[in-house]
């Protein structure tokens, strides 16, 4: 997992409440447990005109001109402005792989699914939320500005505008931890790899008929 400390990131506004994981990614996509691929059928459903299915060559469907990935503007976008309840429905793990395999970084919403919220931590993908009077705002200010960016600081916790404003995130200490270094649950363990061996080496050396 890649170390997150800092992003300084275009904003795309997704201006709708409880956007569940089907439509982050529909589920005739989950047929591989690889965690790359998925971000040309981000929001699917809502990003083409057509039906999307496994191996189709996404560049040559019909995109919808109204879906707010397909403006100009937000192209290149690593930062996601959401509404409450971002990421219900079920849990798969696709979708938190979908929005990173996009390009985000960062999803700001008033609240997240428990899931999903957790899930998005596994991989590195910083979920930020932010009161819904702060979220209001933020939607004002991309929709008016073009080129709206936002700086995120994990290490200082602060998300702050183009005009200077910041706003505080908590965030907890063993995922700000984890975050900070590029440590998932694998590298975590590997953390402890020579205790690992030792503790393997005394296993073998007490019960060998086991590793016979």
């Amino acid at each position: 997992m890649k170390k997150f400390l800092y992003c300084d990131g275009l904003v795309a506004p997704l201006d709708r409440a409880n956007v569940d994981t089907d439509a982050i990614i529909p589920k005739q996509f989950l047929k591989s447990i690889k965690r790359s691929g998925f971000g040309q059928n981000l929001f699917d459903e809502w990003r083409y005109l057509d039906h999307g299915e496994p191996g189709v060559d996404s560049s040559r469907r019909k995109p919808n001109p109204d879906f707010i990935l397909n403006q100009p503007r937000y192209l290149g976008a690593e930062i996601l402005l959401a509404r409450a309840n971002f990421g219900c429905g079920s849990s798969r793990e696709h979708a938190p792989w979908a929005l990173q395999d996009y390009g985000f970084k960062v999803i700001i919403a008033p609240s997240f699914a428990d899931i999903f919220f957790n899930n998005c931590f596994k991989i590195g993908l910083l979920a930020i939320g932010l009161d819904s009077s702060v979220v209001d705002k933020l939607f004002d200010e991309v929709n008016a500005a073009e080129g709206y960016r936002l700086t995120v600081d994990l290490e200082a916790q602060s998300v702050r505008t183009p005009h200077g404003e910041s706003f505080f995130f908590d965030i907890d200490p063993f995922r700000k931890y984890s975050l900070l270094n590029g440590l998932d649950e694998i590298g975590l363990t590997m953390q402890h790899a020579e205790q690992i061996a030792a503790f393997e080496a005394r296993h073998a050396a007490s019960q060998p008929w086991l590793f016979q």
